[in-house]
């Protein structure tokens, strides 16, 4: 059995609409039917926007909310029957982790974790001084976390969840609000994670992250994965279409939607980078893309889009996103 199992996994939720005294329940699918597994020393990518699953995924299978339907399985314990024991056998982080205890100093906070992990004193005290040199906190694990930046925060909790050097490692979204020089000893250590034969989920909104350090990536989308193969295979699908990115200001999405009228173009995406000025990014897919930018530039300027540059780019993960389902990952 491989270090994390998932079988047709369902979760929905109720929730209630309406006016404060009329209120009505009504259902809401968050999973239909996923299924994947990660093996031993590999790092599996799961992408997708947000509202798509990752988080609801996750949450299943750290044991926090328990499946309508399905079985999740880590290290071979089922984390519904036998959920202490999954527990035991993970590594978690989850975006907005709120876990660490401001009130205590960062060498503080990974001794009581190392306690609940029951791990030997003198083999933590080692463990917690390695890992944070590791991620340059040494100087400042005295200092209370809530004097702590948001990005030092984050590596805390990112060393919290690796400190039991557990064989399945979930991570989600862990080089957010990172600087670049964090965020690259982070995906350094994950690779290092990977080589040790751990197991690990990968969720990010950063494609060349996702692509950098994922051996398979599945795509979830409205509760189900539609798309999973490894990074390279996936780009492959688009290979066939050429990807024009168009730098531009006082974009109109209602011009951008003319684009689509064009001969050859199959999709188009913007999205916005600076809201006073509209300046932000459109990505055209299209099986004849040379021929089709000279009409395409008509429609923009004719529409008032100020153009800045244009080029054909090699297709991302992003691209293969905006393939399967015609939009943006972060849309």
């Amino acid at each position: 059995m491989d270090p994390i199992e998932v079988r047709s996994l369902f979760k929905s939720f109720t929730v209630k609409e309406g006016p404060v005294f009329r209120k009505t329940s009504k259902t809401v699918s968050a999973l239909e039917g996923v299924s994947f597994e990660v093996k031993k020393g590999e790092i599996f990518g799961l992408l997708g926007p947000n509202g798509a699953g990752k988080t609801t995924t996750i949450k299943t299978i750290c044991t926090l909310i328990q499946p309508s339907s399905g079985e999740v399985y880590v290290n071979g314990h089922d984390v519904v029957k036998d959920s202490q024991r999954a527990r035991q056998d993970l590594g978690v982080m989850l975006t907005g982790d709120r876990t660490l205890y401001w009130k205590l100093t960062g060498r503080e906070n990974l001794e009581y974790f190392a306690a609940l992990y029951h791990m030997d004193r003198a083999e933590a005290k080692e463990r917690i001084h390695s890992l944070l040199k590791l991620v340059g906190l040494e100087e400042r694990q005295d200092t209370l976390v809530e004097n702590y930046s948001t990005g030092m925060r984050m590596r805390l909790s990112f060393v919290k969840g690796i400190l039991h050097n557990p064989p399945v490692v979930l991570l989600d979204e862990p080089t957010m609000s990172l600087d670049p020089q964090s965020a690259r000893l982070i995906r350094e250590i994950i690779q290092d994670l990977r080589r040790d034969g751990h197991a690990i989920l990968l969720t990010t909104h950063y494609m060349e992250e996702a692509d950098q350090l994922s051996d398979r990536v599945a795509v979830i989308d409205h509760g189900k994965i539609i798309a999973l193969a490894p990074p390279r295979e996936l780009k492959e699908t688009v290979m066939k279409s050429e990807v024009i990115e168009i730098e531009a200001q006082n974009i109109d999405p209602q011009i951008v939607e003319k684009l689509k009228g064009i001969a050859n173009i199959s999709e188009v995406v913007s999205s916005i980078e600076d809201a006073s000025s509209l300046r932000g990014l459109i990505k055209v897919h299209s099986t004849d893309g040379k021929n089709a930018i000279p009409e395409m530039l008509g429609v923009l300027v004719k529409g008032g889009v100020e153009v800045s540059n244009l080029k054909i780019a090699t297709p991302t993960l992003e691209d293969v996103f905006i393939s399967l389902t015609g939009r943006a990952l972060r849309d």
